[in-house]
């Protein structure tokens, strides 16, 4: 018998950014309904994990952010699919805002939710990375962005 093979693991981008104690999020459609994640996605061919996550950011919300800081990188399987996802988490400031910009298909709406209710919330969240990036920026979780090395 030959076990199943599953595809290689993704890599994911996604920013932490935090206007007080309410945090940017996006509420998406999914194969399992609505879900609440921080603005991310896939690192595209040629781009730098900072940028990756500056664009997804831009593309997902209309705020054009700055990464700061890595605030970490976390493996998560999927229980649904048995994907492997290597999120590369950063923490990210806010340049401007353009409430005009169409927002990626699939995504709802960006808005700001504070701790209290994102917590609250965790049932919908589109994976338990959403709460923990959260809680380790929270925790003052910030890595120098010359960590990640790239050639």
């Amino acid at each position: 018998m030959h076990a199943i093979e599953l595809p290689r693991p993704r890599a994911t981008v996604a920013t932490i950014v935090a206007r007080g104690d309410a945090f940017l999020v996006v509420e998406e459609a999914t194969d399992a309904g609505l879900r609440i994640n921080q603005p991310a996605g896939h690192l595209e061919s040629g781009e730098t994990l900072a940028a990756a996550a500056a664009r997804e950011t831009l593309e997902e919300t209309g705020y054009r952010v700055t990464p700061t800081a890595l605030v970490g990188v976390y493996k998560w399987r999927s229980p649904g699919s048995g994907e492997t996802f290597i999120r590369f988490a950063f923490a990210a400031d806010v340049v401007s805002h353009d409430p005009g910009r169409a927002l990626d298909a699939g995504i709802l709406r960006a808005f700001w939710m504070p701790y209290g209710e994102l917590v609250a919330a965790r049932a919908r969240h589109r994976s338990p990375l959403v709460l923990r990036c959260v809680d380790d920026f929270r925790a003052g979780v910030r890595r120098p962005l010359e960590l990640v090395t790239e050639l």
